[in-house]
């Protein structure tokens, strides 16, 4: 007697359930193994701390995801947010120090983060450069700003108010977080609920036939870059006004390395296409949560890299074996 095989639609169907959940059951075996390993694992203290830590990370992942949909990468992340920041204090430390100054500082930074982005959109979209060399090279280019521009010594804002964004709490939660929660609300109904979301995934699912479908397909990617810049100016703002500070040659290193994993734990395909902002928001906890676990067992600081490589190349062989 023939053994029956699967319809094809019912196979692709049970893959994309399991790509679906996939982050959601990997965060919940995370949580259970810590909350095992570790007795002070799951204190609330311990728990606000690793999600103030992501949030930084978190937000500017959140922006990645559109551009890693669209099919395009940005490795000038982390340097964008050293210039960023330094601007914002050099611009709070001038307006003066009422809250209106803070004000000022925090528009300024997501404009300027808006524009660093479109720059790098531009080149992209209208100098035609592959989206990895471009940003490489702003990489260098916003790093070296910053260092110019501060004449490499250390930011301090003068501001009263100014570390009142970053280290304030709403119901025993710390500012960041909120704002990284609300941000990906917002991201979510842009992506899943718009047309401007599904002209994204459209575009990194094969850009030859969305132009075919009238969809404009450098526009349309050049605002990925766009609100990815605008997040990476609200990431800046929050991590400078923790600190009340900011330090143009550590500030934001490997931030890039740290919000692709997580787009990329999450689900979001780096060849394009496909991904979700909740998935993005599971993959930033489940780094958090590792780095913080690291820290609990006594495990080097010096390995923590090696485990995030790990992590992103498991990942990427988990989404290559899916779609085959």
């Amino acid at each position: 007697m023939a053994k029956l095989e699967p319809a094809p639609m019912m196979t692709r169907l049970r893959r994309l359930n399991m790509a679906a959940y996939a982050p959601f059951i990997a965060l919940l075996l995370l949580v259970i193994f810590s909350s095992i390993a570790s007795d002070t694992f799951l204190m609330p203290r311990n728990i606000t701390n690793v999600l103030r830590q992501v949030s930084y990370t978190g937000i500017i992942a959140l922006g990645m995801t559109f551009v890693i949909i669209a099919g395009g990468i940005d490795l000038s992340v982390g340097s964008m947010v050293a210039v960023v920041g330094v601007l914002t204090i050099m611009i709070i430390n001038g307006a003066g120090d009422g809250w209106w100054a803070v004000a000022m500082a925090v528009s300024s930074a997501i404009a300027l983060g808006g524009v660093f982005g479109a720059l790098n959109g531009l080149i992209i979209t209208r100098g035609k450069v592959a989206s990895f060399i471009a940003t490489l090279a702003t990489m260098s280019i916003f790093r070296s700003m910053a260092l110019y521009i501060s004449d490499a010594g250390e930011m301090v804002s003068t501001n009263a108010h100014f570390s009142d964004i970053g280290g304030g709490y709403l119901w025993g939660i710390p500012y960041p977080v909120w704002v990284f929660l609300l941000l990906a609300a917002v991201y979510h109904i842009l992506l899943k609920h718009s047309a401007f979301g599904r002209h994204v995934c459209a575009i990194g699912s094969n850009p030859k036939v969305a132009s075919y479908s009238a969809i404009k397909v450098r526009w349309v990617y050049f605002q990925t870059f766009v609100i990815a810049g605008a997040s990476v100016g609200i990431a800046a703002v929050l991590l400078t006004s923790r600190l009340n500070s900011i330090s143009p040659s550590d500030a934001g290193i490997f931030y890039e390395l740290d919000a692709i994993a997580a787009v990329v734990i999450g689900g979001t395909a780096l060849s394009g296409g496909k991904g979700t902002i909740w998935g993005t928001v599971i993959g930033v906890i489940i780094l958090g949560i590792i780095n913080n676990m690291l820290n609990l067992m006594g495990i080097s600081p010096y390995l923590q890299g090696m485990v995030k490589g790990l992590v992103i190349l498991i990942a990427v062989l988990v989404q290559f074996k899916g779609d085959r």
